[in-house]
């Protein structure tokens, strides 16, 4: 009856017809424009048959439909309102029309049916899905919220509050769920699936189940609307609180939206839908967590592609354990790799191999994990204080303290102990790779693994390639870090590499601010409600003085012109010098309690201004928020402009996403350099020449400069 590129519609026996979703040359079914053409002409063809009893919809993939193209979506979100509503208008139209037909419609939901593929499953009248699917709306996790009828639908058959959950927070649901809530009719086995479906649309055929009732139910307004509306509004108040937090609004303007729509009947309340999600799609958070996913997939494919070329890791070792070791220890072991652990002390040894404890009881405590299965990954690491066994790993991870000669000490140690082929990994934070390959004799063999603490939470690994490592190094370790689960960059080596280097400017900002008079806890408080988890004080007493101290001399030095720090006017040095190290020490600009559960909690306290007061000569300064914003940002937009420039970073998409996962960056802003790009690289020029005067920390390379004179952008 119709034959696509995405689906087709063939007759079936007791004259029922099946429209079957497969995507030519592709292992899944998606819902982009070309789909959803083909679903109206589909469902056409199909009114145009007055002989059909049924319409029985399935998928010949392993999965039913897993969402829509969101390659698409930045172009289509880019588009005039009129050209983005008549886009989904149409969609909309061929799910109603799908809606509308004169017989029963019955879906089989297979694997995934997740966004786009569940809003097409809720306009059939009725679903029976596998034991083994799921189905949901993970749109919020992108910015949005569902655009194909997904938030008129779902809150008519479902409860208002199961509607409202699912869409703001985008978990996807198991059968059973499903089923409790409504929307589904039938769980079944996956081989009884096709026959389940075709039973179910055979008795709504002859009027054993009544499909015209559970039809009716979605195009009327709402059983008790003005209730239902008044439980969803008192929801999206609260939604509206944390979306002022996380700069995300798409939650909150979901709830809204179902809120004012499910008093409408079907076609207007699909018209304020459409228009609440154009809205929404022009958003920063929407168009920046878009270019997240697509960016997360690009680095994938680049890293599996990469790791092609890699040796086989089934074993590794790591010298240096404490909190540290033990947590790269565990990141490896409980990914299946086993770890021979060594130091030169038995209480750091002690330590590594307790952390790995405290990690494991946590996964056995929050059910993710068996004992048995913890006491097997606790028993690959293996605890040493000699290098015995050490012809057995195929990566040794070097974590010992960030000292050059004692580094040099243990490297030609580890050299001298493994067989020529192994490759040796320093997790250094700020030290030069070529540097510290000096005393090898095998340096294609060496390179950066930089982790980033806590390193079984942090999902970044920094690859530093050095001026000798070799490809095959280079590949082998970013297999190694995928397959510790980790998102592996890979960098040119330098000062402080690229997430430490885009840091420092941000802190040389910070240090600037507070010499000026700017009291730190404002600091913290403006760049906490622009989105950051932790302002720039608290964040410096979370590293410790010392550490930060260490790493921001060693980086300022290799950019003398740029990052010079102040001899005088400089609270880290000062802090550090008096010992006030931060969480460690119990007081750094914060000081530190323990409550009750352990956990360092932060006061302010007088002695901190007294110390900051000799470093501010003009005394207190207050400063706008949005000046403050500016002077923390635009630093560190510039230095990574600096980095992509002096090919630090082969992509503005790496770059970012390495930000984001090692620094926390807020996920609204997309990355330092989408946030210039969406301040318009033209604002960024003009307000490095605002700055200017403040230090070589507010310049930008010509590259940039370039860019906004092009009326060009970095995405």
């Amino acid at each position: 009856m119709y034959q696509g590129k995405t689906l087709r519609v063939a007759s079936i026996p007791d004259g029922f017809v099946e429209l079957c979703f497969d995507r030519e040359n592709s292992a899944i079914n998606k819902l982009d424009q070309l789909a959803m053409r083909e679903v109206g002409e589909a469902v056409q063809a199909i009114a145009a048959r007055n002989d059909v009893r049924g319409v029985l919809i399935t998928s010949a993939k392993d999965a039913f439909i897993v969402g829509a193209d969101i390659t698409e979506f930045l172009e289509m979100f880019a588009a005039p309102d009129d050209e983005l509503h008549a886009i989904f208008e149409r969609s909309n139209s061929a799910l109603s029309a799908l809606e509308d037909l004169p017989a029963p419609t019955v879906v089989a939901i297979n694997g995934f049916a997740l966004g786009g593929g569940f809003e097409l499953a809720l306009s059939a009248d009725l679903r029976v899905i596998s034991q083994a699917a799921q189905v949901g709306f993970p749109e919020v996790n992108l910015g949005l919220f569902p655009g194909f009828g997904g938030a008129v639908r779902m809150p008519r058959l479902a409860s208002p509050q199961v509607a409202v959950e699912w869409i703001t927070t985008g978990k996807p649901a198991k059968p059973q769920q499903a089923l409790a809530a409504g929307v589904v009719d039938e769980v079944v086995a996956g081989e009884n699936l096709r026959s389940a479906a075709l039973e179910l649309l055979r008795k709504a055929a002859t009027g054993e189940r009544d499909w015209r009732a559970r039809r009716a139910v979605k195009l009327a307004p709402a059983a008790d609307a003005a209730k239902a509306a008044a439980e969803i509004e008192a929801i999206a108040a609260k939604l509206e609180a944390r979306a002022a937090q996380t700069h995300q609004p798409a939650a909150a303007a979901a709830a809204r939206l179902m809120a004012r729509s499910i008093a409408e009947p079907r076609d207007a309340a699909l018209r304020m839908e459409t228009i609440g999600f154009a809205q929404i799609a022009r958003t920063q958070a929407a168009n920046s967590l878009v270019q997240i996913f697509l960016s997360e997939q690009q680095i994938k494919r680049q890293s599996k592609e990469l790791a092609k070329r890699a040796r086989p890791v089934k074993q590794a070792a790591v010298l240096g354990a404490g909190i540290m070791g033990g947590g790269i220890a565990y990141a490896s072991a409980v990914r299946g790799t086993p770890v021979l652990m060594k130091d030169i002390n038995q209480k750091q040894l002690d330590l590594g191999v307790n952390e790995a404890r405290k990690l494991l009881a946590k996964q056995v405590a929050a059910g993710r994990m068996e004992q048995q299965q913890a006491d097997a990954v606790l028993a690959s690491i293996k605890p040493q204080l000699d290098y015995s066994g050490f012809d057995r790993p195929d990566v040794v991870i070097e974590a010992v303290i960030e000292k050059m000669e004692i580094k040099h000490a243990v490297l030609r140690e580890v050299e001298a102990s493994v067989r020529e082929d192994v490759v040796i990994a320093s997790n250094t934070s700020s030290l030069r790779i070529d540097d510290l390959a000096a005393p090898l004799a095998r340096p294609q063999n060496f390179v950066g693994m930089h982790f980033f603490n806590p390193a079984p939470v942090m999902p970044l690994v920094e690859v530093v390639r050095g001026a000798r490592t070799s490809e095959t190094t280079l590949a082998t370790v970013v297999g190694y870090a995928l397959a510790m689960g980790k998102t592996p960059i890979v960098v040119k080596d330098g000062p402080g590499f690229l997430v430490n280097r885009v840091l420092t400017p941000y802190m040389l900002a910070f240090i600037q601010l507070v010499s000026e008079g700017v009291d730190f806890v404002e600091i913290d408080r403006v760049m906490e409600a622009f989105g950051w988890p932790m302002g720039p004080a608290y964040l410096n007493d979370v590293i410790g003085m010392d550490t930060g101290t260490h790493v921001f001399d060693i980086i300022s030095a290799g950019f003398p012109s740029r990052l010079q720090r102040s001899k005088s006017a400089d609270a880290l040095r000062l802090m550090n010098e008096r010992g006030w190290l931060g969480q460690k020490s119990g007081q750094g600009f914060y000081k530190y309690e323990r409550d009750p559960a352990g956990k360092p909690k932060k006061s302010v306290a007088a002695e901190v201004y007294e110390l900051l007061a000799s470093v501010q000569p003009s005394g207190a300064r207050a400063l706008p928020a949005e000046e403050i914003v500016e002077r923390m940002m635009l630093p560190m937009i510039a230095e990574a402009a600096w980095c992509l420039e002096d090919g630090v970073v082969g992509s503005a998409q790496e770059l970012d996403m390495a930000l984001l996962l090692g620094l926390g960056l807020p996920r609204y802003l997309g990355g330092a350099l989408k946030y210039a790009d969406w301040l318009g690289l033209k604002k960024v020029v003009q307000l490095s020449e605002r700055y200017a005067a403040l230090g070589g920390h507010y310049s930008i390379p010509e590259g940039l400069r370039r860019r906004a004179a092009n009326n060009e952008r970095y995405y």
